[in-house]
């Protein structure tokens, strides 16, 4: 009789196993790709994520924009031009860490573009603090350097054109998005003459902001 008794119990302690099996499976599979998910993200389009970058710190932004984005914002640093990986990393840090240490909970640009032709990860996907009034709705685009007079390497210039190619297909981007000038924004001479005069050539670049109204927050 009590041997009956234990293997019911046996028995019923294996049909749990076998029924909570595959919710035990999704757990770990749901765990694993929302560690993953940030790296994956921001290696799409040949993006340097911010962890390769960042010393291995992680992005402190928390707030997802809402995709497909509309609005692309371009910048320059005015910092040194950086020509080689080791050049941009440093300077993509040290931007980081100024913000950081002026109240900006982590870097506030969106993407930066070196001039050897690669796009980092800066808040990426996430509410940044690039253009005043507009960055819950918008992405900054930040070339590396100074570009009131000089235009960026055709490296940078080409890698920025990729990334906007790239992340309209994959609809990061809409299909009809107004790309602009910091200044057309706000009162800046960013992205300085010589790099203003470049996007006024390209595809989606917005004359008229009077309608990008709808992206302010």
């Amino acid at each position: 009789m009590n041997c009956r008794i234990h293997n019911n119990y046996y028995l019923i302690f294996l049909l749990f196993l076998v029924t909570n099996m595959n919710i035990i499976l999704l757990f770990f599979l749901v765990k694993s790709f929302l560690i993953a998910a940030p790296i994956v993200e921001a290696r799409l389009c040949d993006v340097v994520p911010i962890r390769s970058w960042g010393v291995g710190v992680p992005a402190l932004h928390d707030r997802d924009l809402q995709t497909p984005v509309g609005l692309v914002v371009v910048t320059h640093t005015v910092t040194s031009e950086c020509s080689s990986e080791g050049e941009c990393i440093r300077i993509a840090q040290a931007i980081r860490n100024n913000q950081i240490n002026n109240g900006f909970r982590d870097i506030g640009l969106s993407f930066m573009v070196g001039g050897n032709g690669k796009i980092y990860e800066g808040a990426g996907w996430k509410v940044g603090a690039h253009t005043k009034n507009y960055n819950d709705k918008s992405i900054s685009l930040s070339f590396i350097g100074d570009f009131r007079v000089k235009a960026p390497t055709q490296k940078a210039l080409d890698a920025a054109e990729r990334f906007l190619g790239c992340f309209l297909n994959t609809h990061y981007l809409a299909y009809d998005y107004s790309l602009v000038g910091h200044r057309q924004l706000v009162s800046t001479i960013s992205p300085g003459d010589a790099l203003q005069r470049i996007i006024q050539t390209w595809p989606h670049w917005t004359h008229d902001v009077s309608n990008l109204a709808q992206y302010k927050n």
